[in-house]
């Protein structure tokens, strides 16, 4: 089993900063993925960005330029630095770990963008 444990979401104005972390306890394995995902009201869960063990990193295109996924294997943790954010990023925003099949959520947190 794995605990993920997530941390810095909250309010902020268009345009502003955030940024969210998730630590990793328990059965953790070196070779694994860790990311983002999000769901925003009345809206699917879609992918906002994963990472590598190695440091590969993917994002969805809505986010691509604005935000920047980063981890620290010796902590680790998960880091999403999020910049010039817009009201359609208000979702809740739930951390995940991967280590193939198996697949770990953590219980979200939220972050509210206004306009």
């Amino acid at each position: 089993q794995v605990q993920l444990v997530e941390s810095g979401g909250g309010l902020v104005q268009s345009g502003g900063s955030l940024r969210l972390s998730c630590a990793a306890s328990g059965s953790i394995r070196s070779i694994n993925t860790m990311g983002w995902y999000r769901q925003a009201p009345g809206k699917q869960r879609e992918l906002v960005a994963l990472i590598t063990s190695g440091g590969t990193t993917n994002y969805a295109d809505s986010v691509k330029g604005r935000f920047t996924i980063s981890r620290d294997n010796a902590k680790n943790t998960v880091y999403l630095q999020m910049s010039s954010l817009k009201p359609e990023d208000t979702a809740v925003y739930y951390c995940i770990w991967q280590y193939m099949p198996a697949t770990y959520w953590g219980q979200g947190t939220q972050v509210t963008v206004s306009s």
